[in-house]
């Protein structure tokens, strides 16, 4: 994902470590499927808040993302009964 890594570059950040584009991608989908798709970009932009305010009171990045990505889920409404695509 070398692009990734240009954008975070470009952004001044840290690149993604190991498994995090896995995580995010995940919980990106749980919020399409369970609220509306165009609600992805925001949610996971105020994860992106949250990471970094958990690591600006002083919580390792390696525990922010999982903590934040679970509070996140923690806050959906429960998926539809019969998945993400609804009835068969």
């Amino acid at each position: 994902m070398d692009q990734l890594e240009d954008l975070a570059a470009a952004l001044g950040t840290d690149p993604l470590a190991a498994g995090e584009a896995d995580d995010l991608l995940r919980v990106a989908r749980d919020v399409a499927h369970t609220l509306e798709r165009r609600a992805t970009p925001l949610a996971t932009f105020l994860l992106g808040m949250s990471v970094q305010q958990r690591i600006a009171a002083g919580e390792a990045r390696q525990a922010a993302v999982p903590d934040a990505i679970a509070a996140l889920r923690a806050a959906l409404p429960p998926a539809p009964v019969n998945g993400p695509e609804g009835p068969g």
